[in-house]
């Protein structure tokens, strides 16, 4: 971490007393057939919006979620009606063949569920507990040791989750007095950032007492502004063995939540802050949910850190384009890659994700970058016939025309998946 960030943080302000440094490696967890954490790639995650107690549609969801290459997904747990539900998800999830990990997200009454429903804690792979809302004063700790006893008892991960929208407020008022107690206090805010992280690592450290190995447990102290999870998220870093779940939490609608997740995820993970992630988007009305799954994927692989399926170069167009027809193609040809990756997942493929496709619009950048992919097009430009050069692992090869050329392209990026990388 920079040396500015670190002289000028909250703890150092009022001198609380941190843990002895150990190695902050993070642990390797098992959450149901996915490993996170030391050594692990990092991975993709998302949660339903359904109601749980439509056991149809939220299996439908999950399915969908985890054939668009979510590895791990959630879904609330909020009353009795869902918790008896959950068993059943897990029968249609698992009797359609997905295997994707389950989690169960609890508020407010997870000890009392997870204790008379014993079958909807041993249907799930981890149980999401948020820390500031498990009840308060003495309470607040019987609750959260019952759902970690559980926990231990069915040999279940576990989410620590701390959220910017419901924190721990006795812990709040504690360090916000001891703030105003300190020689040189900070801001409410500062306070407030800080709370985040001691809810989640104090909870944890009180999990671990209580019996859950290290093994099974996830953190996460999720916030809405990027500056904030910014600040979070490092200190977890320097503090937490733990693996992070990391998000941008209530990121909103759209472009502003893809960016704002992208701009906070993109430079943690730069870091190597997190172990997985979810995009929190919201929703258009009617739109999939599995557009936080593909955005969480666009993050991790424009930082190189993992490759799901092949990337497409395409320029913006200018006034030198045809730009219909070229934005034709290259929105084709992407969709018919999302689509088409998991066919050849699930087919054996192998290495296909590295496939680099170039769709140009015109002859000055063109060319370059037909060769420097394994396939390219290169598009005239405007005003001219409907043809385009074809390059094929930097060799030109033929030219297509015609009004199907999409479609052409396509069958050639086809053949050339077979031929590459089927293994046979």
């Amino acid at each position: 971490m920079k040396e500015k960030y670190r002289r000028s943080f909250f703890c150092i302000c009022i001198n609380l007393n941190f843990a002895d440094i150990i190695d902050m490696t993070p642990y390797k967890v098992k959450i149901g057939n996915v490993f996170i954490g030391k050594d692990c790639p990092v991975a993709v995650q998302s949660m339903a919006n359904t109601c749980t107690a439509d056991v149809k549609a939220t299996a439908a969801q999950v399915i969908e979620l985890a054939e668009a290459g979510s590895e791990l997904v959630r879904f609330t747990v909020k009353d009795e009606d869902d918790a008896q539900a959950v068993p059943y998800i897990r029968d249609a999830v698992r009797g359609a063949g997905c295997a994707v990990p389950l989690i169960g997200d609890f508020h407010y009454n997870g000890h009392q569920l997870l204790t008379k429903y014993p079958a909807c804690i041993e249907a799930l792979d981890k149980l999401r507990i948020n820390p500031g809302n498990v009840g308060t004063g003495s309470r607040h700790d019987d609750n959260f040791k019952t759902m970690i006893d559980l926990a231990v008892k069915h040999d279940k991960a576990v989410r620590i989750g701390v959220n910017g929208g419901s924190i721990d407020k006795e812990l709040y008022a504690g360090l916000l007095e001891k703030n105003r107690q300190s020689k040189a206090p900070v801001s409410d805010r500062e306070v407030f950032l800080h709370t985040l992280v001691e809810s989640a690592l104090s909870s944890a450290k009180a999990a671990v007492n209580y019996g859950l190995s290290p093994e099974r447990l996830v953190i996460s102290a999720k916030i809405s502004s990027v500056p904030d999870l910014l600040k979070v998220y490092r200190e977890l870093g320097e503090r937490s063995p733990y693996a992070l779940h990391l998000g941008l939490t209530e990121a909103g609608v759209g472009m502003k939540g893809v960016i704002s997740s992208a701009i906070a995820m993109g430079i943690l993970l730069d870091e190597g802050i997190g172990n997985t992630i979810r995009v929190s988007l919201t929703p258009k009305p009617g739109e999939s949910r599995t557009q936080e799954v593909y955005a969480a994927q666009e993050i991790l692989q424009s930082l190189g850190k993992r490759q799901f399926l092949p990337q497409v170069v395409s320029c913006p167009g200018c006034g030198r384009t045809s730009s219909q027809l070229f934005q034709s193609i290259a929105l084709e040809v992407g969709d018919y890659l999302r689509l088409q990756a998991p066919v050849w997942k699930r087919a054996g493929f192998k290495g296909y994700e590295s496939l680099k496709i170039a769709v140009m619009g015109c002859i000055v950048n063109g060319p370059g970058e037909g060769k420097g992919a394994n396939l390219g097009l290169s598009l005239p430009g405007r005003g001219e016939e409907a043809k385009a050069l074809l390059f094929i692992d930097g060799e030109r090869g033929e030219t297509l025309s015609g009004d199907d050329i999409a479609a052409q392209f396509i069958s050639i990026i086809d053949g050339y998946v077979k031929s590459h990388y089927s293994g046979v």
